[in-house]
């Protein structure tokens, strides 16, 4: 597959964040005084991807990044197992003169994962709804978590070096207040690739797709994320090998215990001045 690569701060990147917000009127109060003014909202729309011809989930998604999305969406779903998979990818909008009508992400991929892709959906015929889309069982519900090579967590001066640069890194969110963050962090904690949306799994898929596509050794780093630590965010990270996740708020348990199964680390609760290690991996002594 020929990937295309983007850094942030490419004139390419800054006019597609552009492209995620609206100026809307508003009344604001303030101090009880009411005044007219501009807000900038952040636009969320239909983003379909579409494999082989085939529609296989609509995603509500800031309309940034969006081949990074994809990229990342299909390898953390288990979908691709390898970027190689996808032949093709092309990122086409429903009205070129609207987004709200939506994006159509049109993905060409191994006969192999689409045969397997098309079984996946045929077990999600004859239910009338369900809380996880695409399971029909409890074990379906949670799949296998990914063992992840076995690092050291991230030292504390790191974290908070890390957490120290989010916010200035995070362009969207500091103009709309709206929208999570995904950065890619060296072993130092300097901020090396953020991805914003207004979905925290949809801005974490977008990471683990430009980690890709800029080949990064995930060895070398760890993923800080705006929210919480579901379930969710532990299986992306640990399904595409990255071995430390900082949150900014709380795991869940079922999250530390995929944590725990995936040898991944696991902080939480990164804030100025304090983060809590909820999961440490067991590294095996180097001298035995």
């Amino acid at each position: 597959m020929a990937i295309k690569k983007l850094k942030q701060g490419d004139p390419e990147t800054r006019v597609t964040v552009e492209g995620c917000y609206k100026q809307s009127a508003v009344i604001r109060w303030q101090q009880g005084q009411t005044l007219d003014a501009l807000d900038s909202i952040a636009e969320e729309i239909p983003v379909a991807m579409i494999y082989n011809g085939i529609s296989h989930v609509v995603m509500m998604a800031s309309p940034c990044d969006l081949e990074d999305f994809a990229l990342g969406f299909s390898l953390s779903e288990g979908i691709i197992r390898k970027p190689e998979e996808i032949y093709g990818l092309d990122v086409v909008m429903a009205d070129p003169q609207s987004l709200a009508a939506g994006i159509e992400i049109q993905i060409s991929i191994t006969t192999q994962r689409s045969m397997q892709l098309k079984q996946r959906r045929r077990n999600l015929t004859g239910r009338t709804g369900c809380g996880l889309c695409g399971a029909e069982s409890l074990q379906q519900a949670i799949r296998p978590v990914k063992p992840v090579p076995p690092l050291p967590p991230a030292a504390p001066a790191a974290v908070q070096a890390a957490i120290s640069q989010l916010t200035e890194k995070q362009p969207l969110q500091a103009i709309t207040g709206a929208c999570h963050g995904a950065a890619w962090c060296d072993k130092g904690g300097n901020i090396q690739l953020l991805r914003e949306d207004v979905g925290r799994h949809n801005a974490l898929d977008k990471l683990l797709g430009a980690l890709q596509r800029e080949n990064t050794d995930l060895s070398d780093g760890f993923a800080l994320v705006s929210s919480r630590a579901s379930y969710e965010m532990v299986h992306k990270a640990s399904s595409c090998g990255i071995s430390t996740l900082v949150a900014v708020s709380a795991p869940t348990g079922l999250a530390l215990n995929l944590a725990k199964q995936a040898g991944l680390n696991l902080i939480g609760f990164a804030r100025t001045g304090r983060h809590v290690i909820y999961n440490q991996a067991e590294i095996a002594d180097s001298e035995e």
